[in-house]
């Protein structure tokens, strides 16, 4: 009997370690983050946080809704769900009282909330030329990071391994990224650009003859992701743009707009950025095409 107890305790330490082991560091972290802001929510209001009931859910989320976007109040359900999960808890996040409360908070916030704007390649020739000629590292996180529609994680987590100068440019490899939590990786791939002042490739190579003069090793860019946004902040300040307006998403979401304001077909965007569903991406198409394809353009005055 202690040896079928014994047998079933390592089970479930297995298990929960496979369940850690399918999500990214990262996503994890944000998960904890997320959930410890409920559990202070919980203590406050002497509600159990663990497990918890789809009343507490929807009365959270219309606490949050307060100061928050509607997609922050879907990441906390979210996460809160994903730790009821790693502790082997159920937690039904379809119950009626948190969807229903969810749809009333999104029409009264409005289903559109201002998202942060993408950086385009105006403000990207401003952001860029705003960079001291020193501040090598800083030049080719943002046309790396413009270039490749990296997410933030994705950016602060390539190593040196992870980079192979080829004759057509650069390849970057991804070991793991949001849309591929079993880690099967994938390869970025960056052309030189015609012009050397912009060219992602030629500042990543310069910056590596820098970083990476002794030791071939370590973290390329080595900052936090929380570091990626202050940087951008800091250069479209610098470059008299208005720095609140950004965020650490702006270089991806810069990069998948202007690929379809030139054209570019929907799967190859969706192949650089990683997206798994189209319905971000046709809303880039969407708003990149908010003035090619206005009606007002076939009315002369």
């Amino acid at each position: 009997m202690n040896e079928l107890i014994t047998d079933l305790k390592n089970l479930e330490i297995e298990t929960l370690k496979n369940l850690k082991n399918s999500k990214a560091n990262n996503t994890l972290r944000a998960y904890q983050s997320d959930f410890k802001d409920f559990t202070s929510f919980c203590i406050k209001n002497s509600f159990s946080a663990m497990p918890t009931l789809p009343k507490v859910i929807a009365l959270y989320i219309t606490h949050l809704s307060k100061s928050s976007k509607f997609s922050t109040l879907k990441r906390r359900i979210a996460s809160i769900s994903v730790i009821h999960k790693l502790k082997g808890h159920y937690l039904d996040t379809k119950h009626p009282i948190i969807m229903e409360n969810l749809h009333g908070i999104k029409r009264a916030l409005g289903s559109r909330q201002k998202a942060k704007k993408p950086i385009l390649i105006n403000d990207l020739k401003l952001i860029i030329k705003a960079i001291n000629k020193e501040k090598l590292r800083d030049k080719a996180l943002i046309l790396i990071g413009f270039a490749g529609g990296f997410r933030r994680s994705e950016l602060v987590n390539i190593d040196y391994e992870d980079v192979e100068f080829v004759t057509e440019g650069v390849k970057i490899i991804i070991k793991r990224s949001k849309t591929d939590q079993s880690g099967e990786g994938s390869i970025k791939a960056i052309p030189y650009f015609n012009n050397i002042e912009f060219c992602p490739v030629l500042a990543l190579k310069s910056y590596f003859h820098v970083k990476f003069s002794e030791s071939k090793d370590g973290k390329v860019f080595d900052i936090s992701d929380k570091s990626v946004a202050l940087i951008i902040k800091k250069y479209a300040e610098k470059a008299g743009l208005d720095s609140t307006k950004y965020s650490g998403h702006s270089l991806r979401s810069g990069f998948a707009t202007t690929a379809a304001e030139f054209g570019a077909e929907e799967r190859n965007i969706m192949a650089m950025t990683g997206h798994k569903t189209t319905q971000m991406v046709r809303r880039y198409i969407h708003e990149a095409n908010l003035f090619k394809n206005n009606a007002l353009n076939k009315i002369k005055i």
